[in-house]
């Protein structure tokens, strides 16, 4: 299992983080006076300002219970982006350590690691897009550092096996961090569950999908508390603002909600891969866990281009290793997914022509 004192860049060790006003203060008061706050308002209906709580105290409290995790075991971020940034940062040597992905996946982790000047091993997917732990393993040295698993894959949709992640979590020797951005659309529990067995496990999920607050950019961490304080301890001091942790407080108020959309979406992404599987056009729909669908078909940046030209916008994957020929469209509402039927069934290969 590995150990994190050793796994983290030496240099972060005795680092003294940066202490805010409200690092050094907790609770209740009538006058705040330390963190050259302008004391008269802001110049819009709603108070802000001042700072917000650099750690998110109520907005843990409200996700903890939701989530069944402690409180101490989650860390709240400027978007899941912002974790998977500061893990890098914290356990990688530029120039040194690396990373492992397990293409086709989500992109972000190869432009962190790049933008920190950390070498990344990619091992593909198998066919049926599941990871190979012995072939990944086979990657593994003293350099390697963190471990990606994206599940539900993006872009692939599927889940990852729950024996091959364990496998991974088992044997590799650094962090494995799986990111269940869409898990709330997959229907089993999370490998958050599972953060008492595994000290080197990361969890990360998000606002964005099922809770649709993309716009807000709350991402989230679900570690061990020592991993958590790693990441508060090199994070931006106020990294989530107070009207994010505003409007997420409002949306776990309403949970009901949530789940209604996602039954909804559900229900949509079944009805529309029925209707994708009846057009001549695609050649394959592929399984899915998540809210939005796969599909293979001729000349795929042609199609792209077509629909382009008919102001819908889907993701052209057909560049992407393992995804040859490829579209993935997200599960739209009613209408919209109505729409891109109607464009698809119109498509002929003669009247597309790329736009670019």
């Amino acid at each position: 299992m590995a150990d994190l004192e050793k796994l983290l860049r030496p240099h972060l060790r005795k680092l003294v983080p940066y202490a805010s006003a409200r690092d050094e203060f907790s609770g209740e008061a009538a006058v705040f006076l330390d963190a050259n706050e302008n004391p008269l308002g802001s110049a819009t209906a709603e108070e802000y300002n001042r700072y917000p709580d650099p750690y998110q105290q109520r907005v843990k409290h409200a996700l903890a219970r939701i989530k069944n995790v402690k409180e101490n075991r989650i860390f709240l971020g400027n978007g899941s982006d912002e974790a998977i940034d500061l893990l890098i940062r914290a356990f990688c040597e530029p120039a040194k350590d690396h990373i492992i992905i397990l293409p086709p996946t989500y992109g972000m982790y190869k432009v962190s690691a790049d933008v920190n000047n950390v070498e990344v091993k990619e091992v593909l997917l198998s066919a049926d897009y599941q990871p190979r732990p012995d072939k990944i393993l086979e990657e593994v040295n003293e350099h390697s550092k963190i471990l990606f698993i994206c599940s539900p894959n993006n872009p692939t949709g599927n889940l990852q096996e729950s024996g091959a992640i364990q496998k991974l979590v088992e044997s590799f020797p650094g962090l494995v961090v799986v990111d269940e951005a869409y898990i709330d659309f997959a229907g089993v529990d999370s490998w958050a569950q599972k953060l008492d067995d595994y000290p080197n496990l990361i969890v990360l999920q998000t606002f964005s999908k099922a809770w649709g607050l993309a716009a807000l950019r709350l991402g989230i961490a679900y570690a061990n508390p020592e991993l958590i304080s790693i990441l508060n301890k090199i994070k931006p001091p106020y990294n989530v603002s107070e009207l994010t942790q505003e409007r997420a407080l409002e949306a776990m108020s309403n949970i009901d909600k949530m789940n209604a959309q996602v039954s909804i979406i559900l229900h949509e992404r079944s009805i529309l891969m029925e209707a994708l599987e009846e057009l001549p056009l695609v050649e394959k729909v592929y399984p899915t866990d998540a809210n939005f669908v796969m599909v293979k078909v001729p000349q795929a940046r042609r199609v792209y281009d077509f629909l382009v030209k008919k102001g819908i916008i889907v993701r052209d994957r057909s560049r992407v290793a393992l995804c040859e020929g490829c579209l993935r469209i997200t599960v739209g509402s009613p209408g919209e997914n109505e729409q891109l039927l109607l464009q698809l069934a119109a498509y002929t290969s003669e009247e597309a022509e790329p736009t670019h």
